[in-house]
């Protein structure tokens, strides 16, 4: 394993200019996959247009390609930065169910990846889930839970959605935690369904508080699709996720992608507008200069042109699967995002 994470650490760090016989890096992404469901129509969800008959005439050969050119994107995540191989950590969400990922997983191009797959059953009426996948070459997971956020409609009732993945482990040697979300969506206005974000925050802060009171220096990831933008209410007053990573206040974390966001790159367009929904924030035990244990090193939207519409109406959006139902053969509406984390081993 050692021999392997020298060579991609030489790799990499041509790249990104600095010694490479000194340092290790690791690759921690997220991707929404937009909508990787099978042909199946599963009883007691609302899965229907994912079928032959459905609106989307959705087929096995159109899940196949789904599932190759998903397989592909991630293969090439961090690519520019001299990454092979895929992430070490992938968070993906909008997947069906488990099986979906034991088929991209097995594809060609991510098969010697050795990728292996955490994953609980969500109640979200649609039967998306959230997942965690991971290279076992890199990262060994110790536990894991599902979290169910409770919420209600403007009627008092039930909204039932994605849950919160939390999954521990060990990542080359250092203990680490991956949060990852799906958080409720803008589909009813985003003033409407603003507290139904700022409450999944609230859940996501309850479960990064839980693990910094067992270790105040516990080295948290929180991931996702969060279907609002770095600067609004739930991330910067709910999860308490600050834009700069030399003035935090106490209880604090990092926006990773908050820079981003300032010089105007994004990961979807929504409603026509650029936004970064797509976000990685950090505890304060991941971030500094002192290298002598994985820290953060910097963040990119892998927005590279073979996942870009070139041309039309959409030129420059994320190239998708389907736009309405009809099938463009793409990869997602969301580009994945992802943060390089790096290590002195001299220290």
């Amino acid at each position: 394993m050692m021999k392997k994470l020298l060579i991609i650490s030489l790799v990499l760090f041509s790249f990104i200019g600095l010694n490479a016989q000194s340092y290790k890096a690791g690759l921690i992404a997220f991707y929404n996959l937009e909508n990787l469901f099978d042909t199946i129509d599963t009883e007691g969800v609302l899965d229907e247009e994912f079928t032959a008959a459905g609106l989307d005439r959705w087929t096995g050969d159109k899940y196949l390609h789904k599932l190759n050119n998903m397989a592909l994107a991630i293969s090439r995540i961090g690519e520019d930065d001299g990454w092979k191989g895929g992430p070490a950590v992938l968070g993906v969400v909008e997947i069906e169910n488990r099986q979906v990922l034991e088929d991209l997983i097995s594809q060609p191009v991510l098969k010697e990846s050795g990728y292996q797959i955490v994953h609980y059953d969500s109640p979200d009426v649609r039967g998306v889930d959230v997942a965690l996948i991971y290279r076992a070459r890199f990262f060994r997971v110790t536990s894991s839970t599902s979290n169910e956020l409770k919420i209600s409609d403007e009627k008092g009732e039930r909204i039932f959605t994605r849950d919160q993945l939390v999954v521990s482990g060990i990542y080359d040697g250092e203990p680490m935690h991956f949060i990852v979300n799906h958080w409720p969506s803008r589909s009813s206005g985003e003033m409407t369904t603003r507290p139904r974000r700022n409450a999944a925050a609230d859940l996501t802060r309850h479960l990064v508080d839980s693990l910094l009171a067992i270790d105040r220096d516990a080295k948290i990831f929180v991931m996702g699709d969060l279907n609002d933008d770095p600067s609004n209410e739930s991330l910067r007053k709910h999860l308490k996720a600050a834009a700069d990573p030399e003035n935090m206040k106490e209880g604090e974390m990092f926006n990773c992608m908050y820079p981003l966001y300032k010089k105007g790159i994004g990961s979807l367009y929504y409603r026509d507008g650029l936004n970064l929904f797509d976000q990685i924030v950090i505890t304060p035990a991941l971030v500094g200069k002192d290298y002598s244990t994985y820290k953060f090193y910097k963040a990119r939207v892998f927005n590279s042109q073979f996942l870009v519409q070139k041309d039309g109406q959409y030129k420059g959006y994320p190239l998708r699967t389907m736009v309405g139902t009809v099938f463009q053969g793409g990869f997602s509406d969301h580009f994945p995002v992802y943060v390089l984390i790096v290590k002195d081993q001299t220290k």
